[in-house]
């Protein structure tokens, strides 16, 4: 994608994250979010995910924001008939913040660089197999059961591997921060170790039986 722009609207959403390559839906309703929402349809259709940290690092009550976030693209846009915005949104390449900039819009704006997430654009076919997650899934299976969520791992298991890996990382029940060093994870092969690194700081009941290595 060229041309990508310097200057986004950011939607700071906790315990959230969106990989390059990934939809996800989205219920807008705040009114500054409307707002963001309208003014990037009447442009490129482009807005930034990122995470804010917890409200104690910040002195004025605004949560600071972690510095990766991952660039998403409108694809699909409904107005419900209460004014909110039913969207869906593809994530396209990850970003690192250089600064937040005053503006007169309620959301707010960073000046981003891609540069050191170009990679997030081609379509490598990474030296991944299944069979290396078939650890992580049996321990994932467990703590998802254990946290009352619900998966259909075998539609999962039927997506290219990078989809089924990050869709994973999006819905798992880790912290903030967690999901945010998975995000930043420079690719497939690190995010699934960084994954397994995670699952192993879980307490041993979590998991029942399964031991980890």
């Amino acid at each position: 994608m060229k041309n990508l722009p310097k200057i986004i609207p950011v939607f700071p959403l906790s315990n959230f994250i969106m990989f390059p390559g990934t939809s996800v839906p989205l219920n807008i309703f705040e009114p500054r979010y409307i707002d963001m929402i309208n003014n990037s349809m009447k442009s490129n259709k482009l807005i930034g995910m990122i995470q804010p940290k917890k409200i104690n690092d910040s002195s004025n009550n605004i949560p600071n924001l972690h510095k990766v976030g991952c660039l998403g693209k409108i694809t699909s846009f409904k107005d419900t008939e209460n004014g909110n915005f039913l969207i869906e949104l593809k994530g396209v390449i990850r970003f690192e913040t250089k600064g937040e900039l005053d503006t007169k819009e309620k959301y707010r704006t960073c000046e981003v660089d891609y540069s050191p997430y170009l990679n997030d654009l081609e379509n490598n076919n990474e030296d991944l197999k299944f069979k290396d997650l078939q650890l992580i899934f049996k321990d994932l299976k467990s703590l998802f059961e254990k946290r009352g969520y619900v998966i259909n791992w075998k539609a999962l298991e039927k997506q290219k591997l990078d989809e089924t890996v990050n869709a994973l990382a999006m819905a798992s029940p880790f912290s903030l921060e967690e999901k945010q060093v998975l995000l930043e994870a420079e690719n497939l092969s690190k995010r699934k170790n960084k994954i397994a690194e995670i699952l192993n700081t879980y307490s041993h009941d979590i998991f029942e039986n399964t031991t980890l290595q």
